[in-house]
C-alpha cells in the first residue's frame, strides 16, 4: 500500500466526514452526539486551516485517515499549546496510519513554533492510549466521568508531549501557511517514511 500525507483539500472533506461519522454514532471517542452535516465539516475545515494544520492520509487513492491540530484555549497565553485530533478508517486500524500522521503533524507544528501538544482520550481506548505512548506523550491526569455518551459516564485521559523547549518572551507560533511550501512538503513526505 503506498502513502502519501498531505493537507486537505476541498474535495477531500467528504471523504474525511465519512471516516469521523462512524466514531460519532457508534463510539464514545467522539463526544458529539449527531455526525456534523456537510457544511457544518466544512466550515469546521476551513476555520481550521487558517492557522493549524489538517492532514490527511491517502492510501492508493483513497483517503484512510486525517490528523488535525486546534487551540487548546481561547486566552491568549495558551496560544503556544495546540489539542490534536486524529481519526483513521475503521477498517485501516492497526496498520500504523496514526504513527504517520502524528509524526507529520507534530513536525509540522513544531516548525510553527508550538511548545505543548495536548491529547484527549476517552477511556477506555487502548489503542488511543498506546499511540500517545508511542509518540512520547505522557498522561498527565484524568477527568473522571467528564462526559456522558450511549448510556455511559467517561472519563477522559489528557496527555501532553513538549515539542520544544520553552524559553522566556517564546515568540507567538505562525500559520502553517507561513511555513517554507518546500519545508510542508518534505515533513509530510517523511511522515511515513
Amino acid at each position: 500500500m503506498s502513502r502519501q500525507i498531505r493537507m486537505i483539500q476541498p474535495a477531500d472533506i467528504p471523504a474525511v466526514r465519512e471516516i469521523y461519522a462512524p466514531y460519532v454514532a457508534g463510539t464514545t471517542v467522539s463526544f458529539e452526539y449527531q455526525p456534523p452535516t456537510l457544511e457544518e465539516f466544512t466550515a469546521r475545515v476551513e476555520r481550521t486551516v487558517k492557522q493549524y494544520p489538517w492532514l490527511v492520509c491517502e492510501a492508493d487513492g483513497e483517503i484512510v485517515g486525517y490528523a488535525y491540530a486546534g487551540a487548546l484555549g481561547v486566552r491568549k497565553a495558551y496560544q503556544w499549546s495546540v489539542e490534536l485530533s486524529i481519526y483513521v478508517r475503521q477498517d485501516q486500524r492497526g496498520q500504523g496510519l496514526g504513527r504517520c500522521l502524528y509524526r507529520t503533524l507534530l513536525g509540522l507544528l513544531t516548525e510553527q513554533g508550538y511548545t505543548g501538544a495536548y491529547g484527549s482520550v476517552t477511556q477506555p481506548n487502548p489503542a488511543s492510549d498506546r499511540l500517545h505512548r508511542e509518540m512520547g506523550f505522557e498522561l498527565v491526569g484524568v477527568w473522571k466521568d467528564a462526559g456522558y455518551k450511549l448510556g455511559t459516564w467517561r472519563d477522559v485521559g489528557w496527555y501532553e508531549k513538549f515539542l520544544r523547549p520553552r524559553v522566556e518572551n517564546p515568540p507567538e507560533p505562525v500559520s502553517w501557511r507561513l511555513l517554507p511550501p518546500e519545508l510542508v512538503q518534505e515533513i509530510c513526505e517523511k511522515g511515513c517514511g
